[in-house]
């Protein structure tokens, strides 16, 4: 089967991104994404795209129009397609059985009832989206119940992206994991889609496997990662009650081949889309299978985040005296992380609402997210101030939190800074990014993460 049409339904992080560089990648191939919300489609149609990612504008600007189209969602859009990408939310469920663990489907099964009675005779879909093992099989039956002799093949294939290189993980990924169901059909669609991705990626990198697998292999891989963070995070506890350095242990670890450098940098915790949800999703499914053991030990990689997050609060009120009432606290960056203007279940969230129950007045400054902190903490009590430029924001302040580590963080002019603040003037640093040392000799008391702090006596 050769793929003219492509449709993506949802124009979000992980469906945007996607289809803009499949379409760049395959210019003879038409590529259309489709979501219910015309605001969005409206910003993916104009100069500001509503999702930040280094390198998108530049790609959507080279085929918007040439053969990459966003519009609102139609059964026209539906029935011209050969393959359908389904790359709907999957939220943690807030209410019922599970609620707070398993994953909200509803957006999914809502997607594949809307496209059933407008999808042509084997056409494809492909699960995008995060979702449990075996929701391909539940797909299948909703698509197929009363159709006869048609036909749907559905398959897996997770997104692997870091917000902040998604573009460069698109056009370079580590794999391409396409998942299906162990029929003719089956792997036949696997093929058409595994020829969409040859266009640009090596063969080598490609990989097929049972639906289920590849299902499983998402949370799995987001769970690993996590647990990766978690475990430095507790370290760095440790290490701030026996005065080690965890940037040091860091390094001692990540030199070892069977470990690696990556994803072990201490900070104030994960946040995002997927690591949280993931997490809680895997543990909910260990415990309806019975796997007690297991889901407890992922549920302790959430607990340990949590942790950080409500130690790295609690030492900024506990160094600021014990109070923070009525100071003003500067928090940089409201990002989960640098490179990208998602705030989903980002720390600054957390860290805000806990100073401001403790009744600071927090200001929020951030390169790219200030609009999605607004929303993320509309209707929020307290004393709340948004602040795009961080001169302003630290002016007056008494300490700055620094909790999303964007490069522009660095290049500030530090001395100027703590002239304007209330001295004595604190920087508690969750992400360790800023020089500590060269700070302390500025007048700064230093608070680092995992190291002992730079205080003036």
């Amino acid at each position: 089967m050769a793929v003219k049409n492509i449709l993506c339904i949802g124009a979000g992080y992980v469906g945007g991104p996607t289809m803009a560089v499949i379409a760049d990648r395959c210019p003879d191939i038409r590529v259309e994404v489709v979501d219910i919300s015309a605001e969005r489609i409206a910003q993916w149609n104009s100069a500001q795209l509503p999702v930040f990612e280094p390198g998108l504008d530049d790609v959507v600007r080279r085929c918007r129009g040439r053969n990459l189209f966003f519009n609102v969602t139609s059964p026209a859009s539906v029935a011209a397609a050969d393959v359908v990408f389904v790359c709907v939310n999957t939220p943690t469920k807030a209410f019922g059985e599970g609620a707070g663990m398993a994953p909200d489907l509803q957006y999914w099964e809502q997607s594949a009832r809307f496209l059933k009675p407008h999808l042509r005779d084997g056409a494809i879909l492909v699960e995008k989206s995060t979702v449990p093992v075996r929701t391909a099989e539940a797909i299948s039956r909703i698509l197929h119940e009363g159709q006869g002799e048609r036909h749907f093949p559905v398959l897996s294939n997770p997104e692997f992206l870091a917000e902040g290189t998604a573009i460069r993980d698109l056009l370079e990924p580590d794999r391409v994991l396409i998942g299906c169901e162990d029929d003719a059909p089956g792997r036949a669609a696997a093929q058409a889609l595994a020829d969409v991705y040859r266009r640009w990626v090596p063969e080598a990198r490609i990989l097929l496997s049972s639906v289920w697998s590849s299902e499983l292999s998402k949370l799995a891989a987001n769970a690993f990662l996590a647990q990766r963070i978690s475990s430095i995070n507790s370290i760095s506890a440790l290490c701030e009650v026996t005065r080690a350095d965890v940037t040091e242990i860091s390094r001692a670890i990540g030199t070892d081949s069977r470990i690696g450098p990556r994803f072990l940098e201490a900070g104030v915790g994960f946040g995002g889309s997927c690591f949280r949800k993931d997490l809680l999703n895997l543990s909910y499914i260990c415990r309806q299978q019975g796997l007690t053991e297991v889901a407890a030990y992922w549920q302790s990689v959430v607990d340990m985040n949590d942790y950080q997050m409500s130690r790295f609060a609690h030492t900024v009120v506990a160094r600021q005296f014990n109070t923070v009432a009525g100071k003003r606290l500067a928090l940089f960056g409201f990002a989960f992380k640098p490179g990208t203007n998602d705030t989903r279940d980002s720390p600054a969230f957390y860290v805000c609402k806990k100073l401001l129950e403790e009744h600071a007045q927090v200001v929020i400054t951030d390169p790219q997210a200030l609009d999605n902190a607004a929303r993320d903490l509309h209707g929020l009590a307290g004393d709340l101030v948004f602040e795009p430029d961080p001169y302003a924001a630290a002016a007056g302040a008494h300490a700055i939190v620094l909790v999303t580590h964007w490069a522009e963080f660095r290049a500030l002019d530090y001395r100027r800074i703590f002239a304007s603040m209330v001295k004595p003037a604190s920087l508690f640093d969750g992400r360790n990014w800023l020089d500590a040392a060269a700070l302390h000799a500025l007048g700064f008391n230093v608070y680092p993460l995992g190291k002992a702090p730079l205080v003036h006596e």
